[in-house]
């Protein structure tokens, strides 16, 4: 088996594996801890998002040092450790220090994306991107229904030990690219020797800081979606099927997959710059349709965002990527994953007050907002890139006639 496949399978074990209880974490507390309320559901994701954000610069520096697969054999070690004992917590304040600080230990995993970046072609960064785009929302999918499968069989705390099986199996497949013949890990190593910058040269990057401010207002508005999307669902149609609104929410990570083969099939001819805002164009079309409040709106609607935000977020990383040095993909990208995390975090305090005090449709309202806002300053921070690159297609038009 290839590197980049085994490390992209290894992602998606990850991925799956961390989103299990993602969906059941109001039972979980309300089991476990007779806690009912959900504003404890909201603070303890708003913990873990603060947490990743901590994290993954962290181990980016630290990743600077020492090498990859001797990081993630430690950490992924203590995560399942930590991800184990939790089994047999029974104060709350246990359990929040215990999973932050497996989460913590989890958050090292990330160093894969910029590492498989790395190790691939420039030509092929478009559909390596779209292949883990496609495991992230897939794979968050995927996880949530085992977790549900298993709580149909078992308490919901064993789900831990199913998670921790997730970290060891990443333990053993780091241990085996470790002990690789191919030492790929020491040629990356050896790109990492670089000169010290300072603290500002190092952290004030304008074409890094513009894709994580732009994708950061991004992350915010779709975030602040998703956690009463089933809700708004199961307010505005006759059906109470929790598969069928299970179903209508996953539509955009299916429709991921569709765009994931036309981007593979089409990736090295795609336009970067102008990709984007067409795309955040059929967004806001998407979005509005989700908050029209009809069936058939919704679902059309559901389908355009879903295509709308693979496009985005992928041509976003293609440009942070393009805008980087494979010796600084992991330092750079913990900037921009720090600044998402950010909006993700924001929507996370604010969905639950939007929703609270007005309606279960302003979230697409001000989602919406949010996309313009955007668009604009896409328009005005990439122009120059934009008319570039259409004088550039005007005069291979001319030189093909």
């Amino acid at each position: 088996m290839k590197l980049k496949t085994l490390l992209i399978l290894m992602t998606f074990v990850a991925v799956v594996s961390d989103t299990m209880l993602h969906p059941f974490y109001p039972q979980f507390f309300s089991h476990q801890f007779g806690i009912d309320a959900p504003e404890h559901t909201g603070y303890y994701l708003a913990g873990c998002c603060l947490t990743i954000m901590i994290a993954f610069p962290f181990w980016a520096w630290v990743h600077k040092k020492y090498q990859l697969f001797d990081i993630l054999m430690i950490t992924q070690l203590l995560a399942g450790i930590l991800c184990c004992s939790i089994f047999w917590v029974k104060s709350i304040e246990l359990f929040w220090t215990l999973a932050l600080s497996m989460i913590f230990f989890k958050g090292s995993y990330l160093l894969m994306y910029p590492f498989i970046m790395k190790i691939d072609k420039e030509e092929n960064h478009t559909s390596s991107i779209s292949i883990l785009s496609v495991i992230v929302h897939f794979g968050a999918i995927l996880g949530a229904f085992f977790g549900g499968s298993i709580l149909d069989w078992f308490d919901v705390k064993y789900v831990f030990f199913i998670m921790a099986m997730g970290d060891f199996v990443q333990l053993f497949v780091c241990f085996y690219l470790k002990n690789n013949p191919k030492a790929i890990e020491d040629k990356a190593q050896e790109e990492n020797v670089v000169e010290k910058n300072s603290f500002i040269s190092d952290w004030i990057k304008p074409n890094i800081l513009k894709v994580g401010g732009l994708t950061m207002v991004l992350y915010f508005s779709t975030f602040l979606i998703r956690p009463f999307f089933v809700e708004y669902w199961e307010s505005t149609s006759s059906y109470e099927s929790n598969i069928l609104a299970g179903f209508m929410y996953s539509i955009p990570a299916f429709v991921g997959v569709v765009a994931l083969i036309y981007s593979h099939k089409k990736g090295k001819n795609q336009q970067v710059y102008k990709l984007i805002l067409p795309s955040i164009l059929m967004g806001i079309c998407g979005i509005a349709l989700q908050g029209s409040g009809y069936v058939l709106s919704i679902i059309f609607g559901r389908m355009l965002y879903g295509w709308a935000v693979f496009q985005i977020y992928v041509q976003f990383d293609v440009i942070a990527f393009r805008n980087s040095q494979p010796k600084e993909y992991a330092s750079d990208y913990s900037k921009i994953h720090f600044l998402q995390n950010l909006g993700v975090l924001f929507s996370s305090l604010v969905s639950g007050f939007v929703v609270d005090h007005f309606s279960l449709k302003m979230p697409f309202g001000i989602a919406i907002v949010g996309f313009i806002i955007a668009g604009v300053f896409y328009g005005w921070a990439y122009k120059n890139e934009i008319v570039r690159k259409n004088n550039q297609n005007k005069a291979s038009m001319s030189a093909a006639v």
